[in-house]
């Protein structure tokens, strides 16, 4: 099998990134974010991107860094709250975006790893969802027709990985970004842990290297929390 390592993010991306393409970023809030490869992005300059993403970041932190920098023209993602930079821009036309549910968002990218050109739902039928897509009735109940999603390149985060690619997500980092893996012509992915092949478990691995095709080393592993909310020590033992 071949050694899928790459020295650093710059080494890792070299060659993959260009004007107008398509991108899923693994993460659900800034949990599992690939937050060494997004600078690479950033410091790219590619322009006109499309991002698939749960969200898009936090201020001055992961996507929105593109966002700021205007490399972004349209954003496929289910939640965008507490962004208000995405807020400025999308209410000035600058920036395009497709809202789905978060079920249905998960779905669409399982579809293009899976080879699934569509799929209906009855989530979001009757809603904006719906609108503009094929509505059909199955016994008795009205349906939405939605398309799978894939992407040129898929840049995802793991917790340990070895030098032949196969990862193992921690917690909530596993959340988008094993279906990303598998929905990319491309795939990425930076982790925090890196060993030799052979040195993890096989049954615990949760990507499969089939489906990465470089890795790296992590270099920033922040793990921000957007909001932190505690309670005092006098409430606690209330």
């Amino acid at each position: 099998m071949p050694n899928k390592l790459r020295p650093s993010a710059s080494a890792a991306l070299h060659g993959l990134l260009f004007d107008g393409m398509t991108i899923m970023s693994g993460g659900f809030g800034l949990t599992g974010n690939p937050e060494t490869l997004i600078p690479e992005v950033l410091a790219s300059g590619v322009k006109g991107l499309t991002v698939i993403s749960n969200n898009c970041g936090a201020n001055g932190f992961g996507l929105w860094t593109l966002l700021n920098n205007r490399q972004i023209a349209k954003v496929i993602a289910s939640y965008v709250g507490e962004n208000k930079l995405f807020e400025q821009l999308y209410l000035s036309g600058e920036l395009e975006l497709e809202l789905n549910p978060q079920g249905t968002l998960a779905e669409r990218i399982r579809a293009g790893g899976a080879g699934i050109p569509a799929f209906y739902t009855r989530t979001g039928v009757g809603t904006v969802v719906a609108e503009g897509k094929p509505v059909e009735e199955f016994d008795g109940e009205l349906y939405v027709r939605e398309r799978w999603l894939r992407a040129d390149l898929a840049i995802i985060k793991a917790w340990k990985a070895d030098t032949e690619g196969n990862l193992i997500y921690r917690k909530t980092a596993r959340n988008f970004n094993p279906v990303m893996a598998t929905a990319a012509k491309v795939t990425v992915a930076e982790a925090e842990e890196l060993v030799e092949a052979g040195q993890l478990d096989p049954d615990s691995i949760h990507t499969p290297s089939i489906y990465v095709d470089r890795v790296i080393r992590s270099e920033i592993n922040e793990k921000r929390v957007e909001f932190r909310t505690a309670r005092s020590r006098e409430e606690e033992t209330v």
